[in-house]
């Protein structure tokens, strides 16, 4: 008999772009997600059908690193079979046909929920189920830096291995359960995928990071998380600077995320999306992950000019994830939704706009 498996795709409240920092972040579980169903084989080989995406094997005697399969799903299989191999983890093969409901390229993490859903597959056919979910997640990290090709920190992998709404302290490891309703405050979550190409922008996303360590090193530290923020801002900087810029968003940001958590808990959701809108606009004007100068795609800079028009004063706004490309999130009262929707498809193509559901 096939078993069930399902692993939600992931939403960033607050925190961008701190976690490969040791910093702080909020994120949500959300109800999209990939589903398989699996048997086990003993054939020593891991076959995945996708819908949409077609087929692929992996040998278990075949998991060293393959450059020419960067950003591919076949990338990601082999990298948690290595990953459990090396921590003395049992695999073993599995036939699973897979099928998602994560739109593709809105930066809900399909591919850190891909991950997790086959170390969870590992998990239950090989291992009794014992493997602790942050343990999957940290595997899914590696997989997907070292085989997948993508600089990411720890937070999507995380958040979709525990399956719910959280705050984690990199640093400290704390990691809070937290509930999350937007909706018993009156208010709607939304997504709009602006439709900006991804392509090409590994190299803007890796200098984030980079960028960062530059400004660490200069204390003596491997990343911004282990210093001192008083330190930071006693010195005198030239804001002109990028990587200058882009620390000071740290440091704001990373003080902000356990006020938006609080916010949270106590339902406070006017207090939550003016935090909301001072973390955008931060990622905006000193993080600079709206616009890059390789590709000069502009859509997601204007969906959140757009977003701005609609519900300045009413609601907030702020890039999802990443950046550079992708999706504008959003927070306003349910019965301005409707509006901001239709102004948001209207530019962005019927159906680019949609609630999000957190679980």
């Amino acid at each position: 008999m096939k078993k069930e498996f399902f692993v939600s795709g992931r939403t960033e409240l607050a925190g961008n772009h701190t976690d490969h920092q040791n910093g702080r972040i909020l994120a949500a579980a959300i109800a999209l997600g990939i589903r398989a169903k699996v048997s086990p084989n003993d054939q020593n080989v891991v076959r995945v059908h996708s819908e949409g995406h077609g087929d692929l094997e992996v040998r278990l005697g075949q998991l060293s690193v393959r450059t020419r399969e960067f950003a591919t799903p076949q990338a990601l299989v082999r990298g948690m079979l290595a990953g459990f191999q090396g921590l003395g983890l049992k695999i073993g093969g599995f036939d699973a046909t897979v099928t998602s409901t994560l739109p593709s390229g809105a930066g809900l993490s399909s591919s850190a929920a891909f991950s997790v859903l086959v170390g969870r597959i590992l998990n239950e056919l090989y291992n009794d189920g014992k493997i602790d979910p942050v343990v999957i997640a940290r595997v899914a990290q590696q997989a997907e830096n070292s085989y997948f090709g993508k600089p990411c920190g720890l937070m999507s992998q995380l958040v979709c291995a525990l399956g719910q709404t959280v705050y984690v302290d990199f640093k400290t490891r704390e990691i809070e359960p937290i509930r999350a309703d937007f909706s018993a405050m009156g208010l709607t979550l939304c997504l709009t995928e602006t439709g900006g190409s991804h392509a090409g922008l590994d190299t803007s996303y890796a200098r984030i990071p980079a960028d960062m360590v530059y400004v660490a090193n200069l204390f003596d530290k491997g990343v911004l998380g282990d210093v001192d923020p008083a330190a930071f801002r006693s010195k005198g900087w030239d804001p002109s600077n990028r990587p200058v810029r882009r620390a000071m968003h740290f440091f704001d940001e990373n003080e902000r995320v356990p006020r938006m958590r609080d916010a949270l808990k106590a339902g406070d959701g006017e207090t939550y999306m003016k935090l909301m809108n001072e973390s955008g606009r931060s990622s905006e004007q000193l993080l600079n992950n709206i616009i890059t100068s390789t590709t000069g795609d502009t859509k997601l800079a204007q969906g959140l000019e757009l977003s701005r028009k609609v519900l300045e004063g009413r609601g907030a706004w702020r890039v999802h994830g990443g950046g550079f490309a992708g999706c504008v999130q959003a927070l306003m009262p349910s019965d301005v939704f409707p509006t901001y929707r239709a102004e948001m498809d209207k530019v962005f193509g019927t159906g680019s706009c949609g609630e999000i559901r957190l679980v």
